[in-house]
Parts: structure tokens; C-alpha cells; sequence
């Protein structure tokens, strides 16, 4: 005689079927909350890194799905200058929307994204 508990711990679940991701063109807009993590610069210097992470992408060509099954989900947001450092600042922990104009894998060990996003603007009432 089989108990309840004996029977369900023989269940096998089905796994999980990987999310297909959306295909990204440059000028689309990806959305999400604004996180921001702490690392070091290659001089040493301590620097804020800004993240989104949104539903799986497949990247345009050349980059593709960044080696992974799903497509990368979390995008670094690359400044370029104290002007969007101190814009993206304000934004932490809020929902934004950045227009990409351009993107790429990440490649370099130690990077914290799966894909990063080199040029954008920020849309809507950010």
C-alpha cells in the first residue's frame, strides 16, 4: 500500500520550458526597474554599474542569443559621462524605458550582465 506522500514524491515534474525570446532591433525599448551594483574600473576606481533586467531578447546579429538558451535578460547600462551617470542615479529602483540604439554581449569575465547597452536615451516621463 502506497502512501500519499510516497506517491507524490515519485511525481516527476515536467521541467521548465525555456521562455523563446522576443527578437530585439536596434531603436526598440526595453523596460524594467533600474538596479545599480558597485565595482571597480580597470584603473581600480569604485563606479556604479546600472542594470535592467527584462523578458529574454535574441539580440541582432551579429551578437544572436549571447550563448545562452533564452537569450540574455539582464542589461547592463553602459554611461558615457557624468551627465547619464547623474540622470540614471535619480532613477534607481523605478521603472524605466531605455531606447537602445546600440547593444552587444558581454565578454569580459566579471562582467555582472548578459548583454550591454552602449548607447540609449531614456523614454517617456523618467
Amino acid at each position: 500500500m502506497t502512501t500519499a506522500a510516497y506517491a507524490a514524491s515519485d511525481a516527476v515534474e515536467a521541467p521548465a520550458k525555456p521562455v523563446a525570446p522576443k527578437d530585439m532591433k536596434l531603436g526598440d525599448v526595453l523596460h524594467g526597474q533600474l538596479n545599480a551594483m558597485r565595482s571597480r574600473d580597470a584603473k581600480g576606481k569604485r563606479v556604479d554599474v546600472y542594470q535592467v533586467v527584462t523578458e529574454p531578447r535574441r539580440l541582432p546579429a551579429p551578437a544572436g542569443l549571447c550563448n545562452l538558451e533564452t537569450g540574455p535578460e539582464t542589461f547592463e547600462i553602459v554611461v558615457d559621462g557624468e551627465a547619464q551617470a547623474a540622470q540614471l542615479k535619480r532613477l534607481i529602483g523605478k521603472d524605466v524605458a531605455f531606447k537602445v540604439a546600440a547593444v552587444t554581449c558581454a565578454e569580459q569575465a566579471g562582467q555582472m550582465s548578459e548583454a550591454l547597452v552602449t548607447k540609449w536615451s531614456l523614454v517617456g516621463k523618467n
